[in-house]
């Protein structure tokens, strides 16, 4: 395995390389045999090239749960990373015990009774837009265009501040009081949204896609999936993202390799 660190410096990257013994680098022949753990959707053309290639890759970035503030993280920060093999998103569910979702102190919410009316909207970054060559204007317009043929909820627009402390303060979860149904083209927002029982549409590869919709004409009734479902895919999702010390330690290589 080749830790592939941004100019030697990548925090996550270099914690991982600690705990594993892997040799760090700031750059990799992008055609290496090796497997190669980095970090970050900007590294366009090295995943489409491993992609396409079929050579075996780790990719880490955000993790799905605990990064908000909380009795675990009361100043918010970013401690938690998930760590994808071959892909960008654990897109399936694997049975896996809860004991990692239960410590993190999350509870699944059932999407039966929801007090909210509107559609929230949440607006993907700018990073995802380059990677999947999307103009974000033009998306927002022709989603909304698209979200009232089928529905005439109010649409609540959600832009991802720029800033971390800016999401910090204004977290995306006073939306969901107002939401009926969130729709996203694919941010983590989708994984927060059906967590708290707020049904997700979304419209590109996401970790929410085995409980969600993915056509906005559901944006009106959108499925409702059984807790027992939902309950098993937060627990494979916490086995796939790793905190700070968990890449320090060893401990994420360990379950990775165990668990693949």
């Amino acid at each position: 395995m080749i830790c592939v660190s941004k100019n030697g410096k990548d925090e996550f990257i270099n914690a991982f390389a600690q705990g594993t013994g892997f040799p760090v680098v700031h750059d990799v022949d992008i055609d290496t045999p090796e497997p190669i753990i980095f970090r970050s959707i900007v590294k366009k053309e090295l995943i489409q090239y491993r992609l396409a290639n079929n050579l075996p890759f780790y990719y880490m970035d955000s993790g799905y749960f605990g990064n908000y503030r909380n009795f675990y993280n009361p100043e918010g920060k970013k401690l938690w990373h998930r760590i994808v093999k071959n892909g960008l998103q654990h897109n399936e569910i694997k049975q896996r015990p809860s004991n990692r979702l239960d410590a993190l102190g999350i509870k699944v919410k059932k999407a039966i009774k929801r007090k909210g009316n509107a559609v929230l909207l949440a607006l993907p970054s700018p990073k995802p837009c380059i990677f999947y060559n999307i103009d974000l204007d033009k998306w927002k317009e022709e989603t909304i265009t698209e979200i009232k043929k089928h529905t005439d909820r109010p649409i609540i627009i959600r832009e991802k501040p720029k800033l971390r402390a800016d999401r910090v303060n204004n977290s995306i979860y006073k939306d969901f009081e107002q939401a009926h149904v969130l729709v996203t083209y694919n941010s983590i927002a989708a994984v927060e949204s059906i967590i708290n029982g707020i049904p997700a549409i979304t419209l590109a590869p996401t970790a929410a896609d085995p409980v969600c919709d993915k056509e906005i004409a559901k944006v009106e009734n959108p499925t409702i999936q059984h807790i027992d479902k939902l309950q098993a895919w937060a627990n494979h999702l916490a086995y796939g993202q790793f905190h700070y010390h968990e890449l320090q330690d060893g401990t994420a290589w360990r379950i990775l390799k165990y668990e693949n």
